[in-house]
């Protein structure tokens, strides 16, 4: 049996099997929750289940289309993930360029399924639009249907010096193929483009429960004893990644408050102290620094508003009102797509300092 292990979540997957069996499956779907609850998983075993030869099990794990989507094999099965931008310059050979970034990271999870999120410097750019219209407009190869996962949305960004791609992709997204299916994944369903977030059908995955997240840690991570799981799983907060990647979760989240307690603190001597850390020296260090500050600005919008999240840094429960850290999230995002060229990425975050200075409490 190789069906995709999904941990929780089998209100959601019935409702889909359900829709699958009926044939009411949308074929645009965006599935939304807390960083590591699965999300992307689920877009898998749907995917699975999608091509599956044996209805209506669903998926079967046992036939040969299921036996290929879970070894990342299946050739219509395409699961676009964020990637660096491309150094070449014409288009066809971005392509090429992204098509072989996607299919190493791929490669990756196939050897270990125990992934990070992408960095603060990957995105789905122009090449990796053009790649998803190239495959799109081509006959699947097995003869049915053709699904895509496109894990981390919210890093669409076709639009980026090149309209006409992001044009075509909304005409993609807006009237797909009969025969194709796209699964959009996000953490925070404000950042996905509103022109992509009216074409697709909503999914909420909630947080997983600590029988959950115990269960999760002991498949994926058998090697950690009792103790440590149970450690893991209480500081979890519903999140089997953040289990998974407890330790660098948590150097990332002392990083990101100490830098926000340098900046609140101000004076003249604030940058010398933040060009003088050399955890943020290293490119992906820094992208990490950033990811952390766009979870922990999220959070802290989502908990002035009444909503549930991680636990707020006590340097953030002063600021006030919400649109404050929808001001910072814009700017740390900005410093994501400066930190994207050949700039020192010290330099990127002495100007996001200022910037979060002047959006958080100035």
């Amino acid at each position: 049996m190789k069906t995709i292990p999904v941990i929780g979540h089998e209100t959601v997957r019935r409702d889909l099997s359900r829709a699958l069996r009926s044939g009411r499956l949308p074929q645009v779907l965006l599935v939304t929750g807390d960083q590591g609850v699965g999300k992307q998983t689920l877009g898998r075993w749907l995917a699975q289940a999608a091509l599956c030869s044996n209805p209506p099990e669903a998926p079967c794990g046992t036939c040969q289309n299921c036996r290929l989507v879970a070894g990342l094999t299946h050739p219509d099965f395409h699961w676009l993930i964020p990637i660096a931008r491309p150094k070449a310059t014409e288009g066809d050979k971005q392509i090429e360029e992204a098509a072989d970034s996607i299919a190493t990271a791929i490669a990756a999870r196939r050897a270990n399924p125990v992934y990070p999120a992408a960095t603060g410097l990957e995105n789905h750019g122009v090449a990796s639009a053009r790649l998803l219209l190239k495959t799109g407009s081509m006959t699947t190869v097995m003869g049915g249907r053709r699904i895509y996962l496109v894990g981390e949305a919210d890093r669409l960004v076709p639009q980026e010096a090149n309209p006409e791609a992001a044009n075509a992709l909304l005409k993609f997204l807006e009237e797909p193929p009969a025969s194709t299916t796209v699964i959009l994944t996000t953490t925070d369903v404000s950042r996905v483009l509103p022109t992509i977030r009216s074409r697709a059908v909503p999914i909420r995955l909630g947080r997983l429960s600590d029988e959950q997240i115990d269960a999760g840690l002991v498949s994926l991570a058998p090697t950690i004893d009792a103790a440590e799981r149970q450690r893991r799983t209480l500081g979890a907060e519903g999140s089997l990644g953040r289990a998974l990647h407890h330790k660098a979760s948590a150097t990332t989240d002392a990083n990101v408050e100490q830098l926000l307690a340098t900046i609140k603190q101000g004076g003249a001597g604030q940058y010398e102290r933040i060009l003088s850390q050399a955890t943020f020296a290293a490119r992906g260090d820094f992208a990490e620094l950033l990811d952390g500050l766009t979870a922990t600005l999220s959070s802290a919008a989502r908990a002035d508003l009444g909503g549930a999240g991680r636990a707020v840094p006590a340097v953030l429960r002063d600021v006030t009102p919400p649109s404050r850290f929808l001001d910072a999230l814009d700017r740390v995002t900005a410093a994501r797509e400066a930190a994207q060229g050949n700039v020192n990425p010290q330099l990127v975050l002495a100007a996001v300092t200022a910037e979060l200075a002047e959006a958080l409490w100035h």
